[in-house]
């Protein structure tokens, strides 16, 4: 009754993977390295930081980000509740991996998001793409990961990476689209080259649309901690999954709120930082 696509696809898609993996299995291990010394490197220093400095210096982040106390003392109080959890050092581990993974959708994203601003031919392109890795579940991003870099935190990197991109790819493009095109014209009038443009109008005041990309990238790398961790990524997901596979729910409870903590820290500090660029906006404007 129906036509046979499963079958081609499924050869076709395995017969790619393994041409990848002979063909160029030492390029994907040069990028597996670079990936895991930057990895361990940060993970070292924030496991081998006293925690008492950790949340110091988290706390001066929030400062920065949003000039209240009142934040400043919620931050404090998330991470000091995870220590209080027993979880302090997965909850490195998992930081380490949230930070690396959202620094490579950043150099991704918003390069990204800028070029499909500036070519509407290239965001017709580009759209289909996104939604297809924004619909895709994220389960199947962990197969080829694995197969062409191993299991280990690099396959659960990349696959965060995947995952986590395209809101702010998507946000980056609304925002260059977004600013004034009154402010556009008079810079243009000004003699501003393209570049001049783009660095000294465009991405300032699109700002607060690439810090809202951020925060969502921010949220849905952390959704993947659990998943992650299922190919060896560790970090607090993997409490979360010993406890399913134990049927502890006291496990997966504390593995969950200690998630639930650092989704706080992240979205908190990213939010407000956005919130004072807006009002920064504004009042420029």
């Amino acid at each position: 009754m129906f036509p046979e696509f499963g079958k081609p696809i499924k050869l076709a898609t395995n017969e790619f993977i393994d041409w990848l993996i002979i063909n160029h299995g030492d390029f994907f291990e040069a990028i597996a390295n670079v990936i895991l010394t930057i990895l361990v490197a940060l993970e070292k220093l924030l496991r081998g930081t006293h925690p008492v400095v950790t949340i110091a210096v988290i706390g001066l982040i929030a400062y920065a980000a949003s000039r209240r106390f009142s934040l400043v003392a919620l931050m404090i109080g998330a991470m000091y509740f995870i220590g209080a959890l027993g979880l302090w050092e997965k909850a490195m581990q998992t930081i380490a991996i949230m930070l690396v993974s959202i620094g490579l959708a950043i150099a991704i994203g918003i390069p990204t998001g800028i070029f499909s601003a500036r070519s509407n031919r290239l965001r017709v392109i580009i759209n289909p793409v996104l939604d297809l890795m924004q619909t895709i579940p994220s389960f199947v991003y962990l197969i080829p990961a694995a197969m062409l870099f191993g299991l280990g935190k690099v396959p659960a990197i990349l696959a965060t990476v995947i995952y986590a991109t395209p809101p702010l790819i998507r946000l980056t493009d609304l925002g260059i689209r977004m600013v004034d095109s009154e402010v556009v014209e008079a810079s243009r009038a000004f003699g501003a080259t393209r570049w001049q443009l783009l660095r000294g109008v465009q991405i300032p005041l699109a700002l607060p649309s690439i810090m809202q990309g951020i925060n969502q990238t921010t949220m849905m790398a952390l959704a993947m901690v659990v998943i992650a961790s299922m190919i060896g990524a560790r970090g607090v997901g993997e409490t979360v999954l010993l406890g399913l596979q134990r049927n502890d729910s006291g496990e997966g409870l504390i593995g969950g709120m200690a998630i639930v903590f650092l989704a706080i820290v992240f979205d908190r500090i990213s939010q407000s930082y956005g919130t004072r660029l807006q009002a920064f906006r504004n009042v420029a404007h």
